[in-house]
């Protein structure tokens, strides 16, 4: 199994290189509409390169809702594996949204390009910068775009359902008075473990909608309350879905 998934993720990786390259143009011509507009088109881009390369790596996404989609909203996701960009821009497509992203991953030429394009950048290095992106944020949810956050951070490189939550999410939430959803990626893990891109496999990829949070009784001293309210929601749900990546 080990020998097939190195051939499987050089097969894979050629895909999506060859993907990007294909669609490189268009995102250029997009850059040209503005950063709402544009933005919103070179999402869609990236959606649709998701859609081609999980059809070619057989891998099915099916997304399962315990409660419906809400627009505009704080989405949030736990973060577990290098897959989970791909699965953002297939999970959330039909209403304008836009993703906090690793200002770092801009450094990665020709798709740094394209990932400039489509997500809000943040670099956690600094507090200036950190607090920069936050008012971008919020500027965004304000203009009735839902923004997507991993609470995370990074990667849980635990065996623990969830790791700690930053604030920022809650932060926006609160001050822009916008529902947060809670949002599970429960095969993640299997399909691409976060240890090397040469683990990847086919098979399903399920995406799990839980029930908003609504925010208007919270205040900004209240960001506790609501980040282990969000946290307890996620882990319980992550449990009973049987996640992968949890051991006793």
């Amino acid at each position: 199994m080990g020998v097939f998934r190195i051939i499987f993720s050089v097969y894979a990786i050629i895909i999506f290189l060859a993907l990007m390259l294909i669609l490189f143009p268009f995102v250029i011509i997009a850059s040209f509409f503005g950063k709402v507009k544009g933005g919103n088109i070179v999402y869609k881009i990236c959606s649709f390169w998701a859609d081609i390369a999980f059809f070619c790596w057989g891998i099915k996404q099916v997304n399962i809702y315990e409660s419906s989609r809400i627009h505009p909203a704080v989405y949030i996701f736990n973060h577990i594996s290098y897959l989970d960009a791909a699965i953002l821009v297939k999970a959330f497509r039909k209403d304008p949204v836009r993703i906090l992203g690793k200002a770092e991953m801009a450094k990665i030429p020709i798709f740094g390009f394209i990932y400039k394009k489509a997500v809000v950048m943040v670099n956690r290095s600094s507090p200036e910068a950190r607090a920069e992106s936050l008012a971008l944020l919020k500027q965004i949810v304000r203009k009735g775009i839902s923004i997507i956050i991993a609470p995370e951070g990074t990667f849980n490189l635990t065996h623990q359902p969830l790791k700690e939550f930053y604030n920022g999410a809650f932060e926006v939430a609160i001050e822009t008075q916008t529902p947060i959803q809670p949002v599970l990626f429960l095969d993640a893990y299997d399909r691409m473990h976060y240890q090397s891109v040469f683990t990847l496999n086919p098979g399903r990829c399920r995406v799990v909608f839980l029930e908003p949070i609504k925010v208007d009784a919270y205040s900004l001293q209240d960001i506790p309350k609501l980040k282990k309210e969000a946290f307890e929601k996620m882990e319980t749900a992550l449990i009973k879905y049987k996640a992968g990546w949890i051991k006793n």
